[in-house]
């Protein structure tokens, strides 16, 4: 199938705040040979190459002097099982929550703390996507990649990815790397996690003692939908800053000060702070400047009301952060990508 490009295209639909920049060039790829035949043409134009998967984790702020590459390659299959241990592998296309929900009607537990989650298969471990206590890296076995400098496709195990929180080998390497496809080591046996609070106070309000895979999927859907805004409805990129991880020594610092901080104590001695808690204490939650602000149910969700710019919206994240460190001394960090 041959590549077919396209001149001043509006993003607007490719990206979940709904903001209207134009590409100069416009492609997608279903295929591995397509993806290929993109950077060749984007050489020959002498333009930048933007891959876009979602479109859930990024904020455009100016129009995009490049080819705009989306990755639509769809296919999910079953590459080995035993008994329990099954690894499913998806296309970089493929979107994220209908994934994770194939997952689960096949009888496969792991990835159920993930629904719901906005953006592709691709995409998820550019910034190692996590929520209610689980983390791809927790069930992920490999991908495949293309190297843009060499052209060569290589594997990737756990290690090679270098995950962290909200970070990976791709995301410190950005542009570098194309993610193919992704490859995860999910069970026939559920091991749930419900460390989190609302997910067990939500089961057992249904009456759930005894949970499946399922019902925890169910849950978190529940909770993700109320107290986060459906883009389609609302434009938004969902957490719009990382929680911040900071030392003892500032956490006792702060507690003094703020009886009711939130703070999660981490393996290595650090504490994670809840971005959203200080962004509400400072009084941010439910802000509206024109069609730019921050979310009435949620202090980490910015949104956008209908018109709001990129560059808008970044006005408002850099006043936020700017308010947040004068208050607590607390650097917040932008989590989607500024275009």
């Amino acid at each position: 199938m041959k590549l077919h490009v396209e001149r001043g295209v509006s993003l607007k639909p490719y990206n979940s705040f709904g903001i209207d920049v134009l590409a100069a060039q416009f492609a997608e790829a279903h295929n591995d040979d397509q993806v290929r035949a993109a950077i060749a043409y984007a050489e020959t134009q002498q333009l930048p190459l933007m891959l876009l998967g979602g479109g859930s984790n990024l904020l455009l702020t100016a129009d995009v002097d490049a080819l705009v590459l989306r990755m639509s390659g769809l296919g999910i299959r079953i590459l080995s099982e035993d008994d329990q241990r099954v690894v499913v592998e998806a296309e970089a296309g493929e979107p994220w929550h209908p994934f994770v929900q194939w997952t689960l009607g096949q009888g496969l537990a792991g990835l159920e703390n993930l629904s719901l989650i906005p953006g592709t298969v691709g995409a998820a471990p550019m910034q190692n996507i996590g929520a209610y206590g689980v983390e791809i890296k927790d069930l992920f076995v490999g991908l495949t990649a293309l190297d843009r400098q060499t052209g060569e496709v290589r594997e990737f195990n756990l290690q090679d990815c270098q995950f962290g929180y909200r970070d990976s080998l791709f995301k410190r390497e950005a542009g570098r790397w194309i993610i193919l496809r992704v490859r995860f080591a999910l069970s026939r046996t559920a091991h749930l996690n419900l460390a989190y609070g609302p997910v067990k106070q939500r089961l057992s309000e249904e009456g759930i003692d005894k949970p499946t895979a399922q019902d925890v999927s169910r849950a978190i859907c529940a909770i993700r939908s109320e107290k986060l805004p459906d883009p389609a409805v609302l434009g938004n990129a969902g957490s719009f800053f990382k929680n911040p991880v900071v030392g003892a020594e500032q956490v006792e610092h702060l507690r003094r000060l703020h009886a009711d901080l939130v703070a999660y104590p981490q393996e290595d001695g650090q504490f994670k702070l809840a971005a959203g808690w200080l962004i509400e204490r400072a009084g941010w939650k439910g802000f509206r400047d024109g069609d730019a602000g921050v979310h009435r149910l949620q202090a980490l969700v910015l949104v956008n009301y209908g018109n709001a710019s990129g560059k808008q919206l970044l006005a408002l994240a850099r006043r936020i952060q700017a308010d947040i460190k004068q208050r607590f001394a607390i650097e917040l960090e932008i989590e989607p990508n500024v275009v």
